[in-house]
């Protein structure tokens, strides 16, 4: 990964992008990532990872890792979510937390590029059962930056950790901005 870290940020900076990062990242976090409206957030997730460098894995919904592109998926951090019914995965990945000494988990909070009602509460319920914090990640397309924004921890009042993730997001654009999903878990 670090071999990839001076191209990466070239691409970035000849295509006009910000890179953004923190100034101490969490060894354990739940990453969110807001808005995802385009297909094209995803190799300038894979660049920013790149060009950070960060070796966090993401989530995926599981037919992306059928046939061939299965190995390519995970080989680039992927991990398979079964959307259609529920398997136990939050508390899967709250015991993953638990048994590493470092671990990041990107999760797209809407589950989708299309405009929902809210947000998914995986990441939520992830975070609060492993005990570890939320780092706000974005791609926005309309301030052209891309990467980690701020982290916090959960205090478990929805409300309130809801209000200070949305200020954290206030004024992000995805590239279709009218799919953003708004800041709520439904």
């Amino acid at each position: 990964m670090n071999l990839l870290r001076g191209p990466a940020r070239l691409i970035l900076k000849l295509m006009g992008w910000k890179l953004l990062d923190l100034p101490q990242r969490p060894a354990k976090a739940v990453v969110i990532a807001y808005p995802h409206t385009s297909n094209r957030d995803f190799p300038m997730t894979l660049l920013a990872l790149a060009a950070l460098p960060y070796g966090a894995q993401w989530v995926a919904k599981d037919t992306l890792f059928r046939g061939i592109l299965g190995p390519v998926m995970r080989g680039l951090g992927g991990v398979a979510v079964n959307r259609r019914e529920r398997t136990g995965f939050v508390e899967r990945l709250a015991e993953e937390f638990r048994t590493r000494d470092e671990f990041h988990l990107i999760i797209a909070t809407e589950g989708t590029r299309s405009l929902q009602a809210g947000w998914k509460s995986g990441f939520y319920r992830i975070a609060l059962a492993a005990g570890v914090p939320v780092v706000m990640a974005t791609v926005d397309y309309g301030k052209r930056e891309v990467g980690l924004l701020a982290s916090i921890m959960l205090s478990g009042d929805e409300a309130a950790d809801m209000r200070n993730i949305s200020a954290c997001y206030e004024g992000r654009r995805g590239y279709h901005h009218h799919n953003a999903s708004p800041i709520r878990l439904l």
